[in-house]
């Protein structure tokens, strides 16, 4: 007899995952429909799309980004951190650095080497840290790569002193935390309170053109897709069926030989990379990085998108952190005075009747399918 085979086994692990085939469709079309309506239909036209919609709709992928990274420690291998916040804001202060080394006699001061604010502060020579800075390349690698690097060292303390549940998530905030502090000291040579600003534009193209938005865009939606497609690889293969045993009997899986400790800390650093690159894609699309993305409340509300989204399902992830975006835009615009309360008790309803979240809907309407009959059964 011969194996019932995949048409694409190397595509295989996407091929059986629905939502995830309906989430890259999606995105695809976007990255490629959204410019179009934006850039070559008449703005009087009904299917116009605005450069601001277009900003706005690429600042929501980019949360979309950062959820997907946290379900994936969080829904995959029960690692709840409360301090991907710290992540996302290096990858956004990495990309700013290198905003900022492009202005040069742009600015207000006109010098071609130090940010408006080291000239206001009167420092003399740019910081050794900032050095490589004007290079795209190497500030595309910082990106990633300060975000991995502190999540190593993190994980690599927390992880072998088998620091796990509530006190992770402690310590974690805790990071942030401290690491919002710093970055509001004038003396770190990262603006202080107002951090990154007044960007001028990336690789030689105007960032305030509608060209360069709907690039941008694009650029988001692209990162998205083959992050989304990286994750779910990650946690179809046998390492992923390994987190799984993690997240659900740690214990049990190290009695049976397994080194939890590196398969948490290697998830860890991927996730915070991720999030470090959804950092980086939000800064030049809102024009501003400042020590406020450090704040704790920011990493809770991630966590908060990926459970109402749907926690262990990554499309859901993606679907939490857009929805409840859109929804904080909608309400503070057309109900300003109650919009807090208006998500406070959608929190509070997707926790009690939705513990699965938005995409656990779909199991439970299964009573509406009329059941196949077995052959053979009575009318």
């Amino acid at each position: 007899m011969t194996r019932n085979r995949m048409p694409f086994p190397g595509i295989s692990f996407l091929l059986a995952d629905r939502g995830g085939l309906v989430l890259l469709a999606v995105l695809a079309a976007s990255a490629v429909l959204v410019p179009v309506l934006n850039l070559l239909i008449d703005p009087g036209s009904a299917l116009h799309v605005p450069t601001y919609m277009v900003s706005l709709l690429g600042k929501y992928l980019t949360f979309a980004l950062l959820a997907l990274s946290v379900d994936l420690i969080w829904g995959y291998c029960g690692i709840l951190s409360l301090g991907h916040g710290a992540f996302f804001a290096l990858g956004g202060y990495a990309m700013g650095m290198h905003l900022m080394r492009q202005i040069g006699e742009r600015s207000v001061y006109g010098n071609p080497e130090l940010p408006d604010f080291m000239v206001f502060l009167n420092w003399k020579e740019l910081p050794w840290y900032w050095y490589g800075f004007d290079n795209f390349a190497f500030a595309a690698v910082m990106v990633v790569a300060v975000p991995g690097v502190l999540a190593f060292v993190f994980g690599w303390f927390a992880f072998r002193s088998r620091v796990t549940g509530v006190y992770l998530s402690i310590i974690t905030q805790a990071m942030t935390y401290a690491l919002m502090l710093a970055f509001f000291r004038n003396d770190m040579g990262f603006g202080g309170n107002n951090g990154l600003t007044d960007f001028k534009d990336i690789l030689g193209f105007n960032l305030q053109s509608d060209g360069m938005r709907s690039a941008l865009f694009a650029s988001s939606a692209m990162a998205l897709a083959i992050s989304y497609a990286h994750c779910r690889f990650i946690v179809s293969s046998r390492l992923g069926r390994v987190l799984v045993a993690v997240r659900d009997a740690e214990n049990r899986t190290r009695f049976l030989g397994y080194r939890v400790e590196y398969y948490m800390l290697f998830v860890f650093v991927v996730s915070a990379m991720l999030a470090g690159l959804a950092g980086a894609l939000y800064v030049p699309q809102v024009g501003i990085i400042n020590p406020s993305e450090f704040t704790p409340a920011n990493s809770i509300e991630i966590v908060i998108w990926v459970a109402v989204g749907g926690r262990g399902r990554l499309y859901g992830a993606v679907l939490g952190a857009i929805l409840i975006n859109y929804a904080k835009t909608f309400f503070t615009g057309a109900l300003p005075e109650v919009w807090l309360f208006l998500l406070g008790g959608m929190f509070i309803a997707t926790t009690l009747f939705l513990p699965r979240g938005i995409v656990g809907l779909r199991p439970s309407l299964s009573f509406l399918k009329r059941k196949p009959r077995a052959p053979g059964a009575a009318e």
